[in-house]
């Protein structure tokens, strides 16, 4: 995304996101089920407990959450929540982290209720899910944050690592299974590279000359990457490996990575002037013969257009509305798989846009236009359940166990 852009769009919306923190503050409701007609403010106890629902989704819309059957996409209930949110799967089979205006907040996606974790601070950024911990990463004040999600079940904090990085920044940090933490370097202005702390918070290695870092992603043998505006920057074993892009400005912001395969799907941008590039091609890293490969869809695509498949596979959600099915291995387009109509992305970021979130064989795509959202089996293409939705979603995320 372009950093301009961003940094209007969140300016943009801080005197609404204010707003909404002094309504909330004055006890507002903050929650409310679809299937009925109470309402009851948040943390009280309904005479009839919800039901569970099953691998819930969780889905944005302009004031808060729905929650659905992650089989048949019921609509199962909706919170109210004002503000701009977000969400991200927490790393156990019930919880999503949900970013709001006051914080890191944990959704009980399972009990289809907001806990009373609360990570606070401003600007909450980057949620990241390896190696058995979850790590979160507040972009106005520079902390990180490392937890268990197991210990999410308690229905209390988890006591976890904290760093407070030298400056806040638009930043990401992730744990590796070794305790080390890889956390990247910057200020509100300017962003530069990566540093990594031993399992004691000890710096052990420092690389600055990755511009404009942005975005992780972990490949096979933990092999761990973040994205430069000419490159990639990966660390493993211990060391820092640079790859240059082929162009003097080819960014890489976004990433999605497999334990199944050692390479990374990453976007890839090439005009630093642009308000917001739409581009057409994506970047596929070896991470174990450090190489860099471009891939032309024939299509553009948004930040919120890329995934992996059961089995490692490269999946990126097109404006022409189909999911490309790419072998990262060879770089070959495999299969296109209709999902929704013809799109655009908005220059907004934070506006809605066709969403892909994928679990296990099933890629989740929202369709804002016509406020719907479909479950499609990779195996076979097809759809196996839709649902219209009240209101248009925005982001979509859901539980997902495991790392």
């Amino acid at each position: 995304m372009n950093e301009s852009i961003r940094n209007r769009a969140l300016t943009g919306t801080a005197l609404a996101l204010a707003v909404s923190t002094v309504l909330t503050a004055c006890g507002g409701d903050d929650s409310s089920s679809s299937s009925s007609s109470d309402t009851k403010a948040e943390g009280t106890t309904s005479a009839t407990p919800t039901a569970a629902v099953k691998d819930p989704l969780v889905a944005t819309f302009d004031g808060g959450l729905y929650i659905l059957d992650g089989t048949d996409l019921k609509l199962t209930k909706t919170l109210q929540l004002p503000g701009f949110n977000r969400v991200n799967p927490a790393g156990d089979e019930d919880h999503v982290v949900v970013s709001t205006d006051t914080g890191f907040r944990v959704l009980d996606a399972t009990g289809q209720a907001l806990t009373g974790i609360e990570y606070k601070g401003a600007k909450p950024g980057h949620v990241v899910r390896h190696a058995g911990k979850t790590v979160l990463f507040t972009d106005g004040t520079g902390e990180v944050n490392v937890f268990d999600p197991a210990d999410l079940s308690s229905g209390k904090k988890p006591e976890g690592r904290t760093y407070a990085s030298a400056e806040a920044h638009h930043g990401v940090a992730i744990e590796l299974s070794n305790g080390e933490l890889l956390s990247t370097l910057g200020t509100e202005e300017k962003r530069t590279g990566a540093l990594v702390l031993d399992k004691n918070n000890k710096e052990i290695a420092r690389y600055e000359k990755c511009p404009g870092v942005h975005g992780e992603a972990a490949a096979k043998n933990e092999a761990v990457a973040v994205g430069c505006e000419d490159g990639i920057l990966i660390y493993k074993d211990g060391e820092f490996t640079k790859i240059d892009a082929p162009d003097d400005y080819g960014r890489i912001g976004n990433q999605a990575g497999s334990d199944l395969s050692p390479v990374l799907l990453g976007d890839y941008k090439t005009d630093a002037e642009a308000e917001l590039e739409r581009p057409t091609r994506v970047s596929l890293v070896d991470t174990e013969k450090k190489k860099l490969r471009l891939v032309d869809l024939g299509t553009s695509y948004s930040f919120r257009s890329l995934g992996r498949g059961p089995a490692g596979e490269a999946l990126v959600l097109g404006t022409d509305g189909t999911i490309r099915v790419i072998d990262p291995a060879s770089g070959r387009i495999e299969k296109k798989i209709p999902a929704v109509g013809e799109w655009q992305e908005p220059l907004d970021w934070q506006q809605p846009r066709p969403t892909l979130f994928v679990r296990g064989n099933t890629a989740y795509v929202s369709d804002p236009s016509e406020k719907a959202l479909h479950a499609i089996d990779l195996r076979t293409g097809k759809k196996s359940a839709s649902v219209t939705l009240p209101e248009s979603t925005n982001e979509l995320s859901g539980v997902v166990a495991g790392h």
